[in-house]
């Protein structure tokens, strides 16, 4: 097994008797993908153009081809806390999972705030990962809320998008104007709907389940009333939002109401919110410990609903690594977040052997949707975009356990979970930058 990347100039490659799922082309056939000096030169079940010489060809035997995933919530330690996980660690991580993709969330020691940053971020990872790494640059200065950063200074620099990562804006005139002054760039907000007052100390879903277990409980209405908030201040700007995350059945219908009036809103979900609920926190397992909470089965079951309609647009790791120091304590002393890069599409792919979601709505969600917003070329499998895209048996049985997790920190709540669907091969750029197996 490997998820290094290969630095010579990749061989031409052939995927044939390959399922080929292309959302972006509405293709789920068996067909052929070819791979010429990291570009897609073909890809569907036509005539297959003069196999390049010297190519290596791979009988897929009916397992899946299907774009790479595009994780749009990663945060990674570096810089600042390498020891939870570097930019090298990350793309392994990625890699195994299926991810060519990563978007990094700007909450490091120092803040993702400045141009000279942003230039970092990109060279480290260029340098050091094995799959591509966008950076987030921060809303506003420091992550404090008040004063927005140099959108257009940062955005020439390479930032995909602005975010505070972890943080809430309160102050509804400062994202008024982020908003505002993003329009005039073109730029995706991205924001974390929880106001930190209704949040409190609460570390879990309020309700009976908090209740019996005497932990402080977080209510809906803290992601609810802030989303609500954001969506008006969107109409009222005409800027491009996008909901980090959400969690219940109300805030899902909130999105839906504003895509009914024309508004440019968007949201995500964790793969953990739709595989968990807020019964799995039961032995007070601190990797259970999420922002936004596990929340109740009527809730998860209507993200799971969401992602098949696609009322919700993209599913995201929502990678957070910490370690023992952080995370070795009370449940209500711990810190919030869990590892998913290497389980983000296994936990998808349940919605899939439910029955509950057509595999093409997951892979739209994980990989297609997500570069659209993010104005990528990559997400989709057809001639003349990047080869970044993933080999997959999407029966495969295994069992996670953190001592096969590249990431630094091993924080999963997946730890012993049994999932069907396993990545064979990461190619990013035509290259391959993982194998399992004989893949």
């Amino acid at each position: 097994m490997s998820a290094s990347p290969l630095r010579s100039e990749p061989r031409p490659l052939v995927l044939s008797n390959a399922r080929i799922v292309d959302p972006g082309r509405q293709i789920d056939a068996l067909g052929t993908v070819v791979v010429i000096d990291g570009l897609i030169v073909h890809a569907g079940p036509g005539p297959t153009p003069s196999l390049p010489e010297g190519a290596e060809i791979v009988d897929c035997r009916g397992r899946a081809v299907l774009p790479g995933l595009v994780d749009m919530r990663v945060f990674v330690g570096e810089p600042g806390a390498e020891h939870r996980e570097t930019f090298a660690s990350a793309g392994q991580a990625a890699a195994a999972g299926g991810v060519t993709t990563i978007v990094t969330m700007p909450d490091t020691e120092p803040v993702i705030d400045d141009v000279a940053l942003v230039d970092f971020i990109a060279r480290r990872a260029r340098d050091t990962a094995s799959v591509n790494v966008l950076p987030m640059a921060a809303l506003t200065k420091g992550l404090k809320g008040r004063e927005m950063t140099e959108f257009g200074l940062l955005k020439a620099a390479g930032a995909v998008g602005f975010t505070d990562g972890r943080h809430s804006i309160t102050n509804a005139l400062v994202l008024r104007r982020a908003l505002t002054y993003a329009r005039d760039f073109g730029a995706l907000i991205m924001h974390h709907p929880a106001d930190p007052d209704l949040v409190g100390s609460g570390v879990m879903n309020e309700g009976e389940t908090a209740t019996r277990l005497g932990l402080p409980g977080i209510p809906r209405e803290a992601e609810i009333i802030m989303l609500e908030r954001d969506i008006r201040i969107a109409a009222l700007t005409g800027g491009r939002y996008h909901a980090a995350q959400i969690s219940c059945a109300e805030s899902l219908a909130v999105i839906r109401r504003a895509k009914a009036a024309g508004l440019k809103v968007s949201c995500g979900v964790s793969a953990t919110h739709l595989a968990l609920n807020e019964r799995d926190v039961g032995p007070y397992r601190t990797f259970y410990r999420l922002s936004p909470p596990l929340r109740a089965e009527d809730d998860r079951r209507a993200m799971v609903e969401g992602v098949a309609d696609g009322s919700i647009d993209v599913i995201v790791s929502s990678h957070d690594p910490q370690d023992v120091d952080t995370k070795r304590h009370p449940f209500a002393e711990a810190a919030d977040g869990a590892v998913g890069l290497e389980t983000l599409l296994a936990a998808a792919l349940r919605l899939v052997h439910n029955g509950e979601a057509e595999l093409a709505a997951v892979v739209n969600a994980l990989s297609t949707r997500p570069a659209a917003l993010l104005g990528l070329e990559s997400g989709r499998l057809a001639p003349g975009a990047p080869a970044d895209l993933i080999l997959v048996d999407l029966g495969m049985p295994w069992i996670c356990t953190t001592e096969a997790l590249h990431s630094r920190s091993k924080n999963t709540p997946f730890e012993g979970a049994r999932f069907e669907g396993r990545v064979l091969r990461t190619i990013v750029a035509g290259r391959t930058v993982y194998r399992f197996g004989d893949a």
